[in-house]
């Protein structure tokens, strides 16, 4: 008989941290009674001598106001972030996640005073289209790319001038931008 071992493999590593990170702060979130989301992973307009402003413009990607938001966010990242991490390695990726969080956290803060900011959404967004640019050559834009940034980002829009709910709008669009930006940027050679 020959067997084959099956081993559990690491395979993308800040995705995973990230997730592991995120699946954290929702267990604190609820067993703290949602005290730690408004304190550390959320981010909205609050004083600039505060030193936690700074570390929420961050931080807020990581906090997620229930299970089905949480899952919502997961799945994109799951199924998107380890065939990014492979291609353009953990560095850039991470690169993503912290420029994705910068932008939604300081546009959110300085154009959006009275709304409060938290979840991962901006980042399935930057990975939505920087996976759709994975083949992009100079000289060339990938039709996928346009239908899915048409698909994607046109929604948003849309919703943002129509829908009134708790999704932020300009998160995705921020984070559509910063994949498309990345994606443009790392295969441009």
């Amino acid at each position: 008989m020959n067997r084959k071992k099956i081993t559990f493999v690491f395979n993308a590593p800040v995705i995973l941290c990230f997730v592991i990170a995120c699946f954290g702060v929702l267990l604190l979130n609820q067993f703290t009674g949602g005290a730690t989301n408004p304190r550390f992973f959320m981010t909205y307009h609050s004083s600039l001598s505060n030193l936690m402003t700074y570390v929420r413009f961050f931080t807020h990607v990581l906090g997620h106001s229930g299970w089905e938001h949480f899952i919502a966010n997961m799945v994109y990242i799951l199924l998107l972030g380890p065939m990014l991490e492979e291609k353009y390695g953990s560095w850039t990726i991470l690169e993503v996640i912290l420029a994705t969080a910068l932008a939604t956290g300081l546009i959110n803060y300085f154009f959006f005073p009275k709304v409060a900011l938290l979840g991962a959404s901006g980042i399935c967004f930057a990975f939505i289209i920087l996976s759709s640019l994975t083949s992009f050559k100079k000289g060339e834009i990938p039709i996928t790319f346009i239908l899915v940034a048409a698909m994607f980002i046109g929604q948003q829009v849309l919703d943002g001038l129509f829908a009134s709910d708790n999704i932020s709008q300009m998160a995705h669009i921020v984070g559509g931008s910063i994949g498309a930006l990345f994606g443009f940027l790392l295969n441009k050679h």
